[in-house]
């Protein structure tokens, strides 16, 4: 048989940019019994991304965070309202234990971002959430900080969300060339191992 095979597919990475989404009637940050950030209703978002993550992945995530319905309508229908709907708070608290590896007893982070790119691409996010939305009524906690975090859940309602949105086209040749080093259109196939990789170290003890 000659000729090539066009097929859309999905890539889902082992770790995406990853939150947890927590329906509150109120949830706060303290560090050290000092109130950093507290919000009424709302959501809790705990927020984690990962080494392969880019900017377009944590956008998304922001827009998914003020999208999602987690309320009932008036009329009694559930699901049919989201935060900007019943025009609640938002408190984003950055946590990369949301990656962890458990396959042994001591949890493994290597799948989270580390250092100044998981700064970055958090600060993204918050930041987006705040431009899509109204920034007064987006909180925050203290990147990389330890952390007492109060919530009073409401339901209980806690929804879980992945970045699945790297989407490529793969082209199937059914005589393939001799070359496997070539990428299709003669291209070199390279591939990156980033290594930076920094957590705080009372969370890795």
């Amino acid at each position: 048989m000659k000729g090539k095979l066009h097929a859309s597919s999905k890539i889902c990475k082992s770790d995406v940019a990853s939150a947890v989404l927590q329906r509150v009637a109120s949830a706060s940050v303290t560090i050290d019994t000092q109130l950093v950030s507290s919000i009424g209703k709302g959501i809790l978002v705990f927020a984690a991304v990962a080494p392969d993550d880019t900017p377009k992945e944590v956008e998304s995530m922001a827009a998914k965070v003020l999208q999602l319905r987690m309320w009932p309508d008036e009329a009694g229908g559930t699901w049919k309202r989201s935060v900007q709907d019943i025009k609640g708070e938002v408190l984003c608290v950055s946590q990369f234990t949301l990656l962890a590896s458990t396959k042994k007893s001591k949890p493994d982070f290597h799948g989270a971002a580390g250092g100044e790119q998981a700064r970055d691409l958090y600060g993204r996010f918050v930041a987006k959430v705040q431009e899509l939305y109204e920034a007064e009524k987006v909180k925050n906690g203290v990147f990389a900080a330890m952390m007492q975090v109060n919530l009073q859940n409401d339901g209980p309602v806690s929804v879980d969300y992945e970045s699945h949105d790297a989407e490529v086209t793969l082209e199937i040749q059914t005589h393939p060339a001799k070359d496997h080093d070539k990428g299709v259109g003669g291209e070199e196939l390279k591939v990156e191992e980033k290594s930076n990789y920094e957590m705080p170290q009372e969370l890795l003890d």
